[in-house]
């Protein structure tokens, strides 16, 4: 199964799209309970490798123009639009975002807690983050925890945005992973990574991207490809391997501006 189509929807543009598989599958499409586009594909022949090449022609959205903060009653407000079905799954700790023992004693040693306003209090959080945080490849694989980053203060953008998660879902605002690609302004094209990143969801603003591997809002530079409750919700590809013998992975993302 892949998860590697755009979004198409809040100002971001998909005006093409193409996956190709080697050998080829036979190819099923679906869309999940978050909105995201899912290929189920099958393969009915031995292969000892087994290639995926997604091409996508995306505008991305521009960057939100936000307050300063939220306005009188904030928090009340905000607690009484989360009294709903629809955010249970933005407000409820996840595999991989659970509250423990651990996160509060990092919240305590670092002074980490809300504020006066819900939105400046997650933007205070993420610049927070990234500055207690160490960014090292590496150092923890997809199905970490936030014990991980926790017990050593190292991590990649996964973790940062799990443990971001863990911490505003406590605080009561509801929010969301999303898996993309990140292409800062002014960066020539060539080799990029896949990215993720942190939604919250603000009464009178809507859903708001914040990134704290790169203590920044999410902006033009960001391109959405799904959204979920944590990574284990829009894995870039998962599947069941008949035969014996190991496997490795191989990710390559070029980003290049249109028409070059």
């Amino acid at each position: 199964m892949c998860c590697l189509r755009p979004r198409h929807d809040r100002g971001q543009q998909l005006l093409a799209y193409s996956l190709e598989t080697q050998p080829e599958s036979r190819t099923a499409d679906e869309v999940d309970c978050f909105g995201n586009h899912r290929h189920v594909l099958s393969f009915l022949e031995e292969h000892d490798q087994l290639a995926i090449e997604a091409r996508s022609v995306v505008v991305p959205a521009a960057g939100p123009v936000l307050p300063a903060d939220l306005g009188k009653n904030a928090w009340e407000r905000l607690h009484a639009a989360s009294r709903t079905f629809d955010d249970w799954d933005w407000l409820h700790p996840g595999r991989l975002t659970c509250p423990s023992t651990s996160l509060t004693a990092f919240l305590e040693r670092h002074d980490i807690a809300p504020g006066a306003d819900p939105l400046a209090s997650a933007r205070d959080l993420s610049r927070q983050l990234h500055r207690v945080l160490n960014y090292v490849p590496g150092s923890t694989s997809t199905q970490s925890t936030i014990e991980d980053i926790l017990a050593t203060g190292k991590g990649v953008c996964q973790d940062y945005t799990h443990l971001m998660i863990a911490i505003t879902r406590s605080w009561g605002i509801p929010s969301r992973y999303v898996s993309g690609f990140l292409c800062p302004d002014g960066e020539d094209a060539g080799s990029h990574t896949t990215h993720a990143w942190v939604e919250c969801r603000f009464p009178g603003v809507g859903w708001t991207g914040f990134d704290p591997t790169n203590d920044s809002i999410v902006d033009a530079s960001h391109i959405r490809i799904a959204t979920g409750r944590d990574f284990s919700d829009v894995s870039p590809t998962r599947g069941i391997l008949l035969g014996g013998g190991g496997t490795t992975l191989d990710v390559k993302v070029t980003i290049r501006p249109a028409g070059t």
